[in-house]
C-alpha cells in the first residue's frame, strides 16, 4: 500500500489543537480594508475553529 499524501494547500492553512480540533484563520483580511469596520477586522485577526460539518473533509485532507 503506498503512502498517503497530505495535500500541500491544507497543511498550510489548518492546524490540529492539542485537543485534536482543527483550527484555521478567518477569511477577507487581507484586502480590500478600508470598507471593513475596524471591529470587524479585529475579529478577523482571531483564529476560528473547523466547523463540526467540515471536519472529516479537513481530516482526510490532512490524513489525520
Amino acid at each position: 500500500m503506498p503512502k498517503v499524501k497530505t495535500r500541500s494547500g491544507a497543511k498550510k492553512r489548518f492546524r490540529l489543537t492539542a485537543s485534536k480540533k482543527i483550527k484555521r484563520d478567518k477569511a477577507f483580511g487581507s484586502h480590500i480594508l478600508t470598507k471593513k469596520t475596524t471591529k470587524r477586522k479585529r475579529s478577523l485577526r482571531k483564529s476560528g475553529l473547523v466547523d463540526s460539518t467540515e471536519i472529516n473533509r479537513v481530516k482526510r485532507m490532512l490524513c489525520v
